[in-house]
């Protein structure tokens, strides 16, 4: 995979969240799993036929009748309807500062995600300094292989991320990952060889892979549900942050060829904040309600929401972890509800992949270049920034508009960017006015991105999963995001060289469209609603709920 692609993964965090856990009845217990997998199997057309029904249900459902009634508060940051539960509303007229208490918590393990951004962006400039003084200068597939083991890493973490979670908590397996993070890049900073720099990037691409499936979950787990969103796209903030952080830091790289050891030796210090930070951090109610610890789990969420939200959260988290008495297999990822669920964090994934994000980024320093900024550090410096005010736009829509609005609105502008990029390169069209087209089709197909397809798709899939395999959802379709990301990486330049840039962006802006219709018939509106709620309205196997 070329180089300039590693920039394009941190556009892909997202991040991504928990939901609460499906109480089954005595059939599951009663039939063999593989009799329930392929019974669920058979039955998936036909509930995929009826998912948007019920989705239109969950939307427009109260509250499950076991919890009180939430009164209607259009103050602070959430001014949108829903149940309102696990979250305070910040007080009276003025300003809302109710997020306040969970902020630093979220901050803290949201800096795994600059660290994300940081691993990426490190890569963008010094990589033929890197391949002179390891002595694979000139060979294109060994420079790609560096990069591209990053993403090897990854998968292989987002795979096990779930087993720590389950047996360690969010707290913890945060601290627990700093170990790959800070040895990896101890490796690559003194690596002198291709061996030892390969092995180091792994590493790193390991402790990436569990961190973008944690912290999402971590996030929507902890925040209040008022907040969950705004809070949630601190996944995203952070790996822009973490990309702009690294393209300033290489800037001396450009003078001095050994700069690069210095940046990979400064990819320690975040892993050293995090594993001390988290120590001061609460750990996830939900986890500690999972495995028994109610007491503790109260004081986390005393401490953190608003008094008036303490009984009934309470209330619905044991309702919801009530009677679970045994660790979830990945075979339930095939039994109802949990197949929906992960077949559409999958399909997100997959969908925002192959939208063309690795491409415009790959792209993007050439157009830049054509209207004379010939500096690819400064080019993606540009493209970073701008990816960096979509993320802000989008936190403070996200519990205001909601995340299926931003979803649909994003791939709608993604699509209209790929359209103006495609004019720019195919039509017979004046030179000013076809590089113009360019970089404002470019520029807004990174703003637009980061405004929903980004932080959007890793907010709700722990939003819509169950509190028993949030975990091993977030797993499954973080794997296929780094499947696919590997995918267009390896095959785009192909795609372009046989059909042309205007055709294979013509296609990416068809799956945008597509996207968006996929979000509007499958997704749910989650904001406004506490995972509890939310589980508990999808669930067919939950009492109280209503069709």
């Amino acid at each position: 995979m070329p180089p300039p692609l590693a920039a394009a993964a941190a556009l892909l965090t997202v991040p991504v969240f928990p939901a609460p856990r499906v109480r089954l009845g005595s059939s599951r217990r009663e039939r063999p799993a593989a009799v329930r997998a392929a019974a669920a199997l058979r039955a998936l057309p036909r509930r995929l036929e009826l998912w948007p029904q019920r989705l239109a249900a969950v939307e427009s459902t109260p509250p499950p009748s076991s919890a009180p009634p939430v009164p209607d508060s259009s103050s602070g940051l959430d001014a949108g309807s829903g149940g309102g539960g696990s979250g305070g509303d910040g007080g009276g007229g003025g300003a809302d500062l109710g997020w306040l208490k969970v902020f630093p918590h979220v901050l803290t393990a949201s800096m795994a995600n600059f660290l994300f951004g940081y691993h990426i962006g490190v890569m963008n400039g010094p990589v033929e300094d890197i391949a002179r003084e390891l002595g694979f200068q000139g060979n294109p597939f060994l420079q790609g292989l560096v990069v591209s083991i990053f993403i090897v890493g990854a998968f292989f973490g987002s795979l096990g991320s779930s087993a720590l979670v389950d047996k360690f908590g969010c707290k913890r397996t945060l601290q627990i990952d700093t170990i790959p993070l800070i040895i990896g890049a101890l490796l690559s900073a003194q690596a002198d060889s291709l061996d030892e720099m390969l092995l180091g990037r792994f590493l790193v691409g390991i402790g990436i892979g569990v961190n973008t499936v944690l912290v999402p979950l971590y996030i929507s787990e902890v925040a209040p549900t008022k907040y969950r969103g705004s809070l949630g796209t601190l996944c995203q903030i952070g790996t822009c942050l973490g990309i702009i952080g690294a393209l300033s830091l290489g800037i001396p790289s450009e003078s001095d060829p050994h700069w690069w050891r210095t940046m990979l030796y400064a990819a320690c210090v975040p892993g050293f904040l995090i594993a001390v930070g988290m120590q001061f951090a609460v750990e996830s109610p939900r986890w500690l309600a999972k495995v028994g610890r109610f007491d503790d789990a109260r004081k986390v969420v005393e401490s953190l929401w608003e008094p008036s939200e303490v009984d009934k959260s309470m209330e619905e988290i044991k309702a919801v972890v009530a009677n679970d008495d045994s660790l979830s297999s990945w075979s339930e990822l095939l039994v109802e509800p949990h197949n929906r669920v992960a077949l559409i964090g999958g399909s997100l994934f997959f969908l925002q992949q192959f939208a063309g994000i690795n491409g415009v980024l790959y792209f993007s320093s050439l157009t830049f270049r054509d209207v004379g900024i010939t500096s690819g550090a400064l080019a993606s410096l540009y493209v970073g920034i701008t990816n960096f005010g979509g993320a802000l736009v989008a936190s403070n829509l996200m519990d205001t508009q909601g995340r299926k609005k931003l979803l649909i609105g994003s791939y709608l502008g993604m699509a209209l960017a790929m359209f103006l990029i495609v004019c720019g390169i195919s039509f017979p069209l004046d030179e000013g006015v076809a590089h113009s087209l360019s970089i404002a089709g470019t520029l807004l197909y990174i703003f637009t991105f980061a405004i929903g397809a980004g932080p959007v798709t890793g907010i709700i899939i722990p939003e819509l999963s169950s509190a028993r395999t949030r975990s091993k959802i977030m797993g499954f379709s973080f794997t296929v995001h780094w499947i696919c990301n590997f995918l267009v990486g390896l095959y785009f330049l192909e795609l372009v060289n046989k059909f042309g840039v205007g055709a294979v962006y013509a296609g990416f802006g068809g799956v945008s469209l597509l996207t968006a219709l996929f979000a509007y018939n499958f997704i749910v509106e989650t904001k406004g609603r506490s995972l509890e709620e939310i589980e508990m309205s999808l669930s067919p196997a939950t009492p109280g709920k209503r069709e």
